[in-house]
């Protein structure tokens, strides 16, 4: 999993299903050293801004859910991204069992979540994201891309 990836959603009746791309999310970023760019969103055209996740209100974001598919979400969070700037990799990978079966799993450093990921071929895999305490799961797809 070495490398760049680009993300979409899979609709699943998530409440944060169309939030992250509404909000200009690029993908994830992967290590050698088994550690993650967790977030990744454009921050212009050929520009990638790695996040760090310690400033989301989780909670929050998936109670009003809705507002993060606005508009005013989208320009507010353009223009907050310089000061959410990770200071490095925030996510480490590891091997976890989900629903039974030993995946790769990004385990984030200071939130309670985890994206449990299964590959659908050599240049694609499935991502789960589940935080503790809550028992959807918000399903996306990534892609490996080149560095941009």
């Amino acid at each position: 999993m070495i490398g760049l990836w680009t993300g979409r959603d899979i609709p699943s009746g998530h409440p944060l299903d169309g939030v992250l791309e509404n909000l200009g999310w690029f993908g994830k970023r992967f290590s050698g050293q088994m550690r993650a760019d967790a977030l990744l969103f454009r921050g212009g055209e050929k520009r990638v801004v790695a996040i760090d996740p310690a400033w989301i209100p989780l909670r929050l974001a998936l109670r009003f859910h809705e507002l993060g598919r606005t508009r005013a979400a989208r320009y507010l969070f353009s223009y907050l991204l310089r000061r959410l700037t990770a200071k490095g990799p925030v996510a480490s990978l590891k091997a976890m069992p989900f629903q039974g079966v030993t995946s790769a799993a990004m385990v984030y450093d200071t939130q309670t979540i985890v994206d449990y990921f299964r590959k659908i071929d050599d240049d694609r895999v499935m991502g789960a994201m589940v935080i503790e305490g809550d028992d959807r799961v918000y399903f996306f797809e990534l892609a490996r891309v080149e560095e941009v």
